[in-house]
């Protein structure tokens, strides 16, 4: 079974407009709903047993069953009684936003993730159409369930044998654009890429954002440090204006809108850059980098702006569309060994040249470390002849292939 989401631009009417933004706004208040009923539920099952709180106290009955996800999905029907605005959202909508709620809480229960926040106005940016019995695209138009026909630039049609399966809606720079990401499915299985061809491998930093084996690099290109001073004039403007005024909306507006570009940039620069790398090879090696962690260190401005793991990830899925065998190895070291004689040079951040002492090989200190990853990425797929080991100069072959 293969999944793959396209992402498509819509442009709705301001009727259509207003109808999904009060949608989003009725799943906000679903969503804080439920997570309150959740968090008393849990906070009146971790009182003291021997004294009572003298603020405040959750008075539920032991025997409440927890609320679950079927537990409050049943409860939709008779609050659409009560709130209004509420019958005009898609029953299917209601009962999504309870499933990812009940979703955020397992990935809390796993540890992998903290426990689930209540939305603001304006935090909650998508709802979700789960199922189609057919096509909903027709021509240039999406008909959305209680909603209509959507005109949609369809920049790429839909793959033969296909079928669309979901039908996500975006609200991006405050409700003034929109797109729709539609998930389709079909019955193919695609077996993994084996190592074959050309193998490089990759090294990402901040002064050059790609380097690889072979010697080439890409310059990083700082795109929120370049549009920072102009963010900082349309965040002072809406500073200054009345809050929830019209003027402040606009404001808002541009200030979401340099945002959103900043984004775009970024993303367009990953992925010219993921397509050129697998032109170049059809084995790619990179760190397997904690970008967590740095994103949490001294540079966390720049590896932020950087991207690393948005870029990993683009990556790893264009690799698998085109064919093209992609892991991640070990990074601990790999800046601090040479990699013509496996001997431990160490340097510091501002040391930007590999000079060994023991072989005398210098290059620079990113080059050293994408012929590290390559060494490394090598060990690990293709074993070793004789125990001879290639010059990190000359051209590495997977299979036969000259590199």
């Amino acid at each position: 079974m293969l999944t793959m989401n396209y992402t498509y631009r819509i442009y709705p009417d301001a009727n259509q407009k207003a109808q999904m933004l009060a949608w989003l706004e009725s799943c906000r208040r679903i969503y804080n709903y439920s997570l309150r009923e959740l968090k008393d539920w849990m906070n009146s099952r971790k009182c003291m047993v021997d004294r009572c709180s003298l603020e405040k106290e959750y008075i539920i009955s032991s025997d409440a069953p927890f609320p679950g996800y079927m537990e409050q999905k049943r409860q939709l029907p008779v609050l659409k009684e009560t709130w209004t605005g509420l019958k005009d959202v898609h029953s299917q909508v209601l009962q999504d936003v309870i499933k990812r709620l009940h979703n955020t809480w397992e990935n809390f229960r796993k540890r992998d993730f903290g426990f689930p926040r209540f939305k603001k106005y304006g935090q909650f940016k998508s709802f979700l159409f789960p199922q189609f019995k057919e096509s909903p695209i027709t021509g240039n138009q999406i008909k959305l369930p209680k909603i209509g026909l959507v005109p949609i630039t369809l920049h790429r049609p839909i793959p033969d044998g296909f079928a669309v399966k979901q039908v996500r809606v975006l609200s991006r720079c405050r409700g003034t654009q929109w797109y729709v990401v539609v998930t389709i499915q079909s019955d193919v299985s695609i077996p993994d890429v084996p190592v074959h061809g050309r193998a490089i491998g990759i090294d990402l930093g901040l002064e050059r954002f790609i380097t690889s084996s072979d010697g080439s690099y890409v310059e990083r290109l700082k795109f929120f440090k370049t549009l920072q001073g102009r963010l900082k004039v349309l965040q002072r403007r809406a500073a200054r204006k009345q809050k929830r005024s019209k003027n402040w909306e606009k404001a808002q507006i541009e200030v979401a809108q340099l945002h959103h570009h900043i984004a775009s940039r970024r993303k367009d620069f990953h992925l010219k850059n993921a397509h050129k790398l697998c032109d170049q090879a059809q084995t790619i090696f990179a760190e397997n980098l904690n970008t967590v962690g740095l994103n949490r260190g001294m540079l966390r401005k720049e590896c932020v702006d950087a991207s690393f793991g948005a870029f990993l990830s683009l990556l790893e899925w264009v690799c698998w569309k085109r064919g093209v065998y992609f892991e991640k190895v070990n990074p601990n070291g790999t800046s601090q060994t040479c990699p013509n004689c496996q001997a431990a040079v160490s340097k510091s951040l501002g040391d930007r040249v590999h000079n060994c002492p023991e072989c005398q090989y210098q290059t620079h200190r990113d080059h050293a470390a994408a012929q590290m990853v390559l060494i490394r990425g090598l060990d690990n797929v293709v074993p070793v002849d004789d125990g001879e080991r290639k010059l990190p100069g000359k051209s590495r072959t997977v299979g036969g292939t000259s590199a």
